[in-house]
């Protein structure tokens, strides 16, 4: 899967764009993030961190595979 960094995102992973491999099988969000994870170790400690699959914002249970596209959000401020 291709996987797209911003932010804090993209200075802890070292690239805008990120080729995953999930497998063979489709893995949930959740999954994907453990995986993920102990690539990256310093994502987990980001006191949030969201994901959007294919353009739309996910949760754990969101399925994906090697045909998806997955952003990387993270915590946003402003005023």
């Amino acid at each position: 899967m291709k996987i797209i960094s911003f932010g804090v995102t993209k200075d802890i992973t070292g690239s805008l764009f990120i080729d995953f491999d999930a497998g063979e099988n489709r893995v949930t969000i959740a999954e994907f993030k453990e995986r993920l994870f102990i690539k990256y170790p310093a994502l987990g400690n980001l006191t949030t961190l969201s994901f959007a699959v294919n353009n739309e914002y996910t949760t754990n249970e969101t399925v994906v595979g090697n045909d998806d596209e997955v952003a990387l959000i993270p915590p946003v401020s402003g005023g």
